[in-house]
C-alpha cells in the first residue's frame, strides 16, 4: 500500500510541483474548446500496463489534431515523466494516471500555437481494482447523447461532454453505467469503458465506425481472445443483440473487465468474463 501523504504533486510541461499551485490560462484552448486529448493509464509494481499501446493511441491523436512535436517529446519522455510522478506521490505499487495534452493559448477559433503543453496527474487505486468485480453491474441505454463517427470519434479528446452527462445520469438513476448510442440507434460504447458480449462462443464488439473510442483494454482482447479459443468479431450492435446476449461486459484499461448482472429486465451470468479474467487479464 502506498504510504499517505499531505502533499500531492503533478506535473505540469516538465516540472513536478504541487497539485495546489498547478494552473492554466483562462485564454487556455483546452478550457475553452476542449482542444486536446487524454490518457488513462495504470500502473501496477512500477510498470505502466500497455504503454507500447498508450503511447501509439496517444501519438496518432495528436499527428490527427495537428500538434508540432519538438525532438524531445518521445514515448519514452513521457514514460519518464510518468513514473517519476508516481514515485514522488509514493504510488508506484497500484496507481491511475491520467495525461492529458492540450494547445495552449492563441487563436479565437482557429489555433496559433500547436505546442504540446502537457499535465500528468496520478492517484491510488484501491487493490480490489485488480480483480474480477464480484456483484454484476446494473446498467441501463443512455439516450441523452449521441455518439457520431468521423475521423474524431475514436480518440480520448478532452471534449468528454456527452460521457460525463452520461455518468451523471448514471448517478442519478442509481446505476453503475451506462450504454451509449449512436446515430443509427446502435451500441456505440459506455461511459468510461467499450462493450462486449459473449453470443454462442463468440465475443462481439462494436467496430470503431460505430462512434466508440479505440479503447486499449479492447485492443488487447481482439488481439488475444482467440489464443485462449474465443473468436472475435468486430460489428454492429444493437439493444436487441445485448438483451439476447449470453453474457455482457464492459472494459477498459484502468479495471480491465467488469460484468454485467443486468440491463433492463435482463440478467447474465459471469462465467466467459471469468475465465476471459483470469487468463488475460489478471496478475
Amino acid at each position: 500500500m502506498a504510504t499517505m501523504q499531505d502533499t500531492i504533486y503533478v506535473n505540469q510541461n516538465g516540472k513536478i510541483i504541487k497539485e495546489s499551485t498547478a494552473a492554466i490560462s483562462v485564454n487556455n484552448r483546452s478550457f475553452r474548446y476542449g482542444d486536446g486529448c487524454f490518457e488513462t493509464m495504470k500502473i501496477i509494481d512500477g510498470e505502466l500496463l500497455f504503454s507500447n499501446y498508450h503511447f501509439e493511441r496517444l501519438f496518432a491523436s495528436l499527428s490527427l489534431l495537428q500538434f508540432d512535436l519538438p525532438n524531445y517529446f518521445t514515448p519514452n519522455y513521457l514514460l519518464e515523466q510518468v513514473l517519476a510522478l508516481a514515485k514522488k506521490n509514493y504510488q508506484g505499487k497500484l496507481a491511475r494516471v491520467r495525461l492529458m495534452i492540450y494547445r495552449g493559448d492563441g487563436g479565437l477559433y482557429a489555433p496559433q500555437n500547436h505546442f504540446p503543453n502537457y499535465l500528468i496527474q496520478t492517484w491510488e487505486l484501491n487493490p480490489t481494482n485488480n480483480k474480477l468485480n464480484e456483484n454484476g453491474l446494473i446498467i441501463d441505454i443512455f439516450k441523452g447523447a449521441i455518439k457520431h463517427y468521423d475521423v474524431f470519434s475514436a480518440i480520448k479528446s478532452n471534449n468528454y461532454l456527452g460521457y460525463a452527462m452520461a455518468a451523471l445520469w448514471v448517478k442519478q438513476q442509481q446505476l453503475n453505467d451506462a450504454i451509449l448510442l449512436n446515430s443509427y440507434d446502435r451500441v456505440a460504447d459506455a461511459t468510461i469503458a467499450n462493450v462486449f458480449i459473449l453470443k454462442d462462443g463468440i465475443a462481439k464488439t462494436p467496430s470503431l465506425t460505430e462512434g466508440g473510442i479505440n479503447g486499449i483494454m479492447r485492443r488487447n482482447l481482439l488481439e488475444k481472445l482467440p489464443a485462449i479459443g474465443i473468436e472475435t468479431q468486430e460489428t454492429t450492435l444493437t439493444v436487441e443483440d445485448l438483451l439476447e446476449a449470453d453474457e455482457l461486459f464492459l472494459t477498459n484499461s484502468i479495471y480491465g473487465i467488469r460484468w454485467v448482472k443486468k440491463l433492463r429486465n435482463k440478467e447474465y451470468g459471469n462465467e466467459g468474463a471469468g475465465l476471459i479474467y483470469k487468463k488475460l487479464i489478471s496478475r
